[in-house]
């Protein structure tokens, strides 16, 4: 997963804040049951003390402290219940003291005397090496006596201890667990809340200039998310529209273009073929002459371009053998390479079968070609390719030409882009004939891409998916 994903970072925080509260939550959980436990023990312990001052210490007046000790022992059983029984009297002489119980869970000599400063009943805890002590104690005097007692009555902390620790085994052993399940049904939802953006996504990537017609779904959640798709919808369409505008403003001006640029061309043609002309003159003629051939072509290309983004080359979709096409394509071209000593080498595999424009495509292998002559010293070779290559045919032309620098790649395709403007001109380039190219690919759904390096020539490659055996159809 990506870290720097929303969905990450989501589950990320989501994750972090459940280990806090898990945490805490365990942690106040065990210093309830331990305040709990401890606070029951001790309650325990103090009704017993008050249980031996109410029935034993009340009878010390006529019984005397001597019985004191036998009564403790046989009603109560200090040691056998691993209890700590001390009875003081308030000189601090010890009446009665228990002996180390049977778990020598701690020893009562040890245990130190409390303070006398305390009238009422209390509680402490004592710490023994053993472990510590929950010891409940209880101040009394008896009625009709003058002594006065401190009955005091512990456990030991050990059970407590003990419930604690497997608790705190179970968390150890459940948290995680349930951070865990916790954690997957979190990454769960968050996926599920973001999965209209990824199809929000998706839509946007298949949205070209080509079908800006189409909008991205609508999610009818009623939130932000649903405003986003309408807002993004509203602007699809300003867009379309403009870009709409635009097309039809090259269109419009390609076409007129035309005739005027026809007329002007015959008009110097006849006015060249006047026998009284200078030679100047005529020269001069013969400069606009190719001026407006110039022009003309660029006029022709802008309305290529401005057909092809109209969808015409969608209505005549055939299929055909594409290395058929470049074999003949290439027989074609090569006269114009034998004016440069060039040699066309053309390898076309068997059947390759696309389904397209025909006429388009061949403008394409046409385009490619003539750059591939163009740019090629005389004496060179251009090799054509036609393959095919799992369920794609591969089309590829190279040549042996000047190459195109490494920081010019990336603008190759664009409208009017030259990489030598002025060797361009020279040698009748206009800028359009790889955006016509790569126009016609992305039509077709082909990958058209180039490699080239500086002084030993350039690989353009074309990629399109070759023809099943379903009834043609053309992409939507």
């Amino acid at each position: 997963m990506n870290s720097r994903s929303l969905s990450f970072r989501l589950v990320t925080w989501y994750a972090g804040l459940l280990t806090v509260v898990f945490v805490l939550l365990g942690a106040l959980t065990l210093l309830f049951l331990r305040n709990y436990l401890e606070a029951n023990l001790l309650d325990i312990q103090a009704r017993r003390a008050r249980q031996i001052a109410d029935t034993l210490l009340a009878a010390v007046p006529r019984t005397g402290e001597g019985a004191l000790a036998r009564q403790v022992e046989e009603l109560y059983s200090p040691e056998a219940n691993d209890r700590l029984i001390r009875i003081t009297r308030g000189d601090g002489h010890v009446v009665y003291a228990s002996q180390r119980p049977k778990d020598n869970n701690f020893d009562p000599g040890q245990v130190p005397l409390p303070s006398w400063s305390r009238s009422g009943e209390f509680s402490r805890k004592a710490l023994l090496p053993g472990g510590a002590l929950l010891v409940a104690a209880l101040p009394y005097t008896p009625a009709g006596g003058s002594e006065r007692y401190l009955v005091e009555v512990g456990v030991s902390n050990s059970p407590t201890e003990g419930t604690l620790r497997q608790v705190l085994l179970m968390m150890a052993i459940g948290l995680p667990v349930a951070l865990g399940v916790a954690v997957m049904g979190g990454f769960v939802l968050v996926r599920r809340a973001l999965r209209p953006v990824e199809q929000l996504g998706r839509k946007a990537e298949e949205i070209t200039q080509h079908n800006l017609s189409e909008r991205l779904p609508v999610v009818q959640t009623g939130d932000e998310l649903e405003r986003l798709s309408i807002s993004l919808n509203h602007m699809i369409s300003r867009l379309e529209g403009s870009i709409e505008s635009s097309k039809q403003f090259v269109a419009d001006a390609s076409h007129e273009l035309r005739t005027p640029l026809t007329v002007l061309r015959g008009e110097l043609e006849a006015l060249a073929q006047d026998g009284q002309l200078r030679s100047q003159t005529r020269e001069s003629l013969g400069s606009m002459l190719e001026e407006v051939d110039r022009l003309a072509e660029v006029v022709e290309g802008l309305l290529a371009l401005s057909r092809l983004d109209a969808g015409e080359s969608r209505a005549h979709w055939v299929r055909f053998d594409l290395a058929e096409l470049a074999a003949s394509t290439a027989d074609q071209m090569s006269l114009l390479a034998e004016d440069k000593s060039i040699r066309v080498v053309c390898e076309a595999a068997a059947d390759v079968i696309v389904e397209g424009d025909q006429a388009r495509m061949k403008q394409v292998v046409v385009n490619l070609l003539d750059n591939a002559i163009k740019y090629t010293p005389n004496g060179g070779k251009v090799r054509l390719k036609i393959t095919r290559e799992g369920t794609d045919a591969l089309l590829e032309i190279a040549d042996e030409g000047i190459g195109i620098p490494q920081q010019a790649l990336p603008h190759v395709f664009k409208r009017f882009y030259r990489v030598d403007g002025s060797r361009s001109r020279e040698q009748g380039g206009a800028g359009l004939g790889l955006s016509i190219v790569e126009s016609i690919c992305s039509a077709h759904g082909a990958q058209v891409e180039v490699t080239s390096i500086p002084g030993k020539g350039s690989l353009f490659r074309i990629r399109q998916s070759l023809a099943n055996n379903s009834t043609v159809h053309a992409p939507p």
